[in-house]
């Protein structure tokens, strides 16, 4: 009972601690290009609930501890709603009271009230900002600790598989999948995962030569160890390179950012892969993992490091890596999903200064009032089939039983 309950409260802190982090930091790239751009800002929250610490600075401005570490917010001065988005009646409203209230100009003090183009910056750099802390950490991790390179050099090849259909052998190193390089093995899993009925195109070197394959994957159920029981493409290839195919590289600070910019550009790759296949289709979804997922993820990870090293100070430092490496990868997840053109969400902001900006008005108040119900009730419907994955993944009834057994 007691590992249990330990990994239970292991996987909720670690995930909380990470989540906060990371929202905080969209937040702060909100606050920052607003205050560039001469923004009046009320409120800087980290966390949600009432306040159990907070601070006005010299500016005016709030800055708060909540409660509840879920995330936190920016609020400028003027929003009318959640929305911060409002019609044109409702910025003549707002304008009308600014002016009454603090003197002629003041409104230009107020988001609402500076050019759709500044607008448009300030909200697209909350998941911007998510992008450069995944990129910053991917560069101090291969500038610091490095990566090991592990060439795709096939160790087994499973009988009657697609793989040996396609005639792969035992010794064989893929170089290009789909006609792009390949340096690791880990970029020949991900494009098989992601390939479930569609011919993979591989290109072997053999004996000196290269050999150019086609393989199609077939859709397999597993039980990984962190994501739970997930359905993926494989080939049935083992990947095991020899010692001497192994190679740790240390980046110089140019290549390391860059490296990082090609880690961040990957994962966004593969999502919006994975994206296009549940359109057509061509995926289940079941690959959705929603806070319990997240949750269950991180405690894993976090367990495997500790239980990694019981030194003290290569378990902090396996930690340190751990948590920062997951809080790169759940950056990008945030700013992308934040991206998408649903309103309620960055990207439904930007759609509508596109709108603005092309027909010289605000999206009217019906409109929007339609778009944030209908993109709550997208949301609140993802979240629950995303929750439902989690349960059907972690078989969270035999977890419970364990529980209080």
């Amino acid at each position: 009972m007691l590992g249990v309950l330990g990994q239970v409260l292991i996987s909720i802190a670690s995930f909380l601690l990470v989540l906060t982090f990371i929202v905080t930091i969209h937040e702060l790239g909100h606050f920052l290009v607003a205050r560039a751009f001469g923004v009046k800002v009320d409120r800087f929250a980290v966390g949600f609930g009432k306040a159990v610490a907070s601070r006005t600075d010299r500016h005016g401005i709030e800055w708060r501890l909540g409660w509840l570490p879920l995330g936190g917010y920016v609020k400028f001065s003027g929003d009318l709603d959640a929305s911060s988005v409002p019609d044109r009646a409702g910025l003549d409203e707002l304008r009308r009271r600014v002016v009454a209230e603090r003197g002629p100009g003041a409104e230009r003090d107020y988001f609402h009230f500076k050019p759709v183009w500044q607008r448009a910056l300030i909200v697209a750099a909350g998941p911007i900002a998510n992008f450069i802390l995944a990129i910053t950490i991917f560069a101090v991790v291969f500038m610091a600790v490095g990566v090991s390179l592990r060439p795709a050099r096939v160790a087994q090849v499973q009988a009657g598989s697609p793989a040996a259909a396609g005639g792969f052998q035992v010794g064989d190193l893929i170089t290009e999948v789909n006609g792009k390089a390949i340096k690791d093995g880990s970029a020949v899993t991900r494009t098989v995962m992601l390939s479930t009925g569609d011919p993979v195109r591989f290109t072997v070197e053999r004996a000196g030569r290269p050999v150019e394959l086609v393989a199609t994957p077939e859709r397999r159920e597993e039980n990984d160890p962190i994501a739970g029981r997930v359905k993926v493409g494989r080939i049935g290839l083992g990947l095991g390179p020899s010692a001497g195919d192994v190679r740790h590289v240390r980046y110089g600070p140019v290549d390391a950012v860059v490296e990082g910019a090609r880690q961040t550009a990957d994962v966004i790759g593969s999502t919006l892969t994975y994206l296009g296949r549940l359109a057509t289709g061509r995926e289940s979804g079941d690959q959705f993992s929603g806070p319990l997922g997240m949750a269950k993820a991180t405690g894993s990870l976090t367990t495997a490091a500790v239980e990694a090293n019981p030194a003290p100070g290569a378990m902090a430092i396996n930690l340190i890596l751990t948590l920062t490496t997951l809080a790169a990868i759940l950056s990008i997840g945030i700013g992308f999903l934040n991206l998408l053109p649903i309103p309620v969400l960055d990207g439904g902001h930007l759609l509508f200064y596109g709108y603005e900006a092309v027909a010289k008005q605000p999206v009217s108040a019906r409109f929007q009032e339609m778009g944030y119900r209908a993109g709550l009730a997208l949301l609140a419907g993802f979240m629950l089939f995303a929750t439902w994955n989690d349960l059907q993944k972690l078989n969270i009834f035999q977890f419970l039983g364990g529980l209080v057994s």
